[in-house]
């Protein structure tokens, strides 16, 4: 069981998609994604997000990411963040503000 400590060591900051493109080397479907995360910079993350997300949908649009997880490869990419989402039966659909605010703002 995690506890409050564990949570709140988390980095999890607002960020803008700025760009997103096809990852067909993913073993499941996937896009890249590169995201805005103002004073912390440009970040790029796998997103398992195909079902739901077309590209253009994608572009513009804010989301939360934990930024303070190691990078991971995933094929010939590194992934730098861990974008956060919910499973339903239509795939993963994004976390994000309901209102704009400043890319990389700390959830807290």
């Amino acid at each position: 069981m995690a506890d409050v400590n564990s949570f709140f060591s988390l980095d999890i900051r607002v960020g803008t998609i700025i760009k997103a493109e096809v990852f067909p080397e993913a073993k499941r479907p996937a896009y890249k994604l590169t995201i805005d995360f103002g004073e912390l910079g440009l970040k790029k993350s796998s997103a398992q997000i195909t079902e739901v997300y077309k590209i253009d949908d994608l572009i513009g649009k804010q989301i939360l990411a934990v930024v303070n997880f190691p990078p991971k490869q995933i094929a010939n990419f590194l992934s730098e963040v861990l974008v956060l989402g919910i499973y339903n039966e239509n795939g993963v659909v994004l976390i994000t503000p309901d209102r704009k605010v400043i890319n990389g703002e700390k959830l807290g």
